[in-house]
């Protein structure tokens, strides 16, 4: 609703799912810029790498949620001319939807969010905007905003954004720049 479109997602099962009624912990693990939901699972080899980890006892059995942010538009900020609220579609469309059809532990203690590059900065705004949702967070390589205020016009380049307000410019970065 928020995005006005459907946005697919992937999710990694553990192995003893079907077979248990237990309720798991969660992991969001955002992609990077130009790739989308698959990224993880294709290149990242989340499946092998995460059913190995369980086995040997180097990972708790847990959800990983990998959600398309590169469909019609890329990014997981909210944009100021409203045209793309993905930041707010991700908090009150996508993890209720998740955690309420899958058996997710919903207590900040058993919820992280990790991000490579572009979802390395969502990974870096989502906990920073939201510590009350996640317990850890782990972002690699983030993109992490514009470091000064003028660094925002890049930013509204970038998302192809091409008539703004000052008020709009000031409000982006002090929602996601990296040192505001």
């Amino acid at each position: 609703k928020i995005l006005k479109m459907d946005r697919k997602f992937a999710i990694y099962l553990p192995p003893d799912y079907g077979t248990s009624d237990r309720s798991y912990p969660v992991l969001y693990l955002l992609h990077g810029a130009t790739d989308d939901h698959t990224g993880w699972v294709q290149f990242g080899e989340v499946l092998r790498i995460t059913d190995d980890a369980i086995k040997a006892g180097n990972a708790t059995p847990m959800i990983i949620v990998m959600p398309d942010a590169d469909t019609k538009q890329m990014g997981y900020y909210n944009l100021p001319n409203g045209s793309w609220n993905y930041e707010e579609f991700f908090f009150e469309e996508l993890m209720p939807y998740v955690e309420n059809n899958y058996r997710i532990k919903k207590e900040k203690r058993y919820r992280a969010v990790a991000g490579l590059s572009m979802g390395g900065g969502g990974t870096f705004n989502y906990a920073l905007h939201r510590p009350d949702l996640f317990q850890s967070a782990c972002p690699l390589s983030a993109s992490c905003g514009p470091l000064t205020l003028e660094d925002t016009d890049r930013y509204f380049e970038w998302y192809g954004i091409e008539k703004y307000s000052e008020g709009e410019k000031e409000a982006f970065f002090q929602q996601y720049g990296v040192v505001y």
